[in-house]
């Protein structure tokens, strides 16, 4: 049993956890399995949903493995971008197909968090609204679904992941602009299906991503306390 406490997936997994974290990593959990008992039409999206809340909240505790989780729900998610003829989000989720080794390389060898200066972090902020604005034309021109939502998840979510691999405690402040507006773009997709609308795609597959949103949503709000203490150092306190 010790032999077991001491190696590196559990120290990952189970070391170091608050009773709050437990709490509401369990409920964000059982929000995606209720999603999909509900509408039980899409098991690719509640394999995203849990995956995806996984990831996050392992990167909230700064740890690698996230990155594994990371990986199975960008493959997923990738498939429901797809089908759902949502394109910034299927070109950014092949994106995070690739980052997720380059992450795992990178939190390998700089275990501290980092954080720009206030001039900086201006012209970061400013640099991703003219960015946002770009990337609606371009997708507009594609004629993608509600291009002005899809783009924050073609251009801000690109910043936001940089610095995220980078571990750059900003990128959770780009995340919560991500996740907000991925709320309100799974919403109406979700709306648009049950309305009859349009038959791309699938209610469960968006369910499952607006239950997932949410779930991340609350994450980068927290994670943005705890990076900023210094608790994601170090792999979330399970190396010296």
């Amino acid at each position: 049993m010790d032999n077991m406490t001491n190696t590196w997936l559990y120290k990952q997994l189970f070391t170091n956890w608050k009773k709050f974290e437990v709490i509401y990593v369990s409920i964000l959990i059982l929000i995606q399995l209720a999603v999909f008992l509900v509408v039980p039409d899409s098991l690719i999206g509640m394999i995203s949903g849990v995956t995806g809340t996984l990831s996050l909240v392992y990167g909230m505790k700064g740890r690698k493995i996230a990155f594994i989780f990371g990986t199975i729900q960008c493959l997923a998610m990738t498939y429901i971008a797809w089908i759902s003829h949502a394109y910034g989000s299927f070109a950014m989720d092949i994106f995070y197909v690739i980052s997720q080794p380059i992450g795992w390389f990178m939190w390998g060898h700089d275990q501290a968090t980092h954080r720009f200066s206030s001039a900086s972090r201006k012209k970061l902020f400013g640099g991703a609204f003219v960015a946002w604005l770009i990337g609606w034309w371009i997708l507009a021109l594609l004629h993608g679904q509600l291009p002005y939502f899809d783009s924050i998840n073609f251009v801000v979510s690109f910043i936001a992941q940089l610095l995220y691999i980078l571990k750059y405690q900003e990128n959770w402040s780009l995340w919560i602009v991500v996740n907000i507006a991925n709320i309100l773009y799974w919403s109406i997709l979700s709306l648009q299906v049950i309305t009859g609308a349009t038959d791309i795609g699938s209610l469960g597959a968006y369910l499952s991503q607006v239950a997932l949103q949410a779930a991340l949503l609350f994450n980068s709000i927290y994670a943005t306390k705890v990076w900023a203490s210094g608790e994601a150092d170090n792999e979330g306190g399970t190396k010296s």
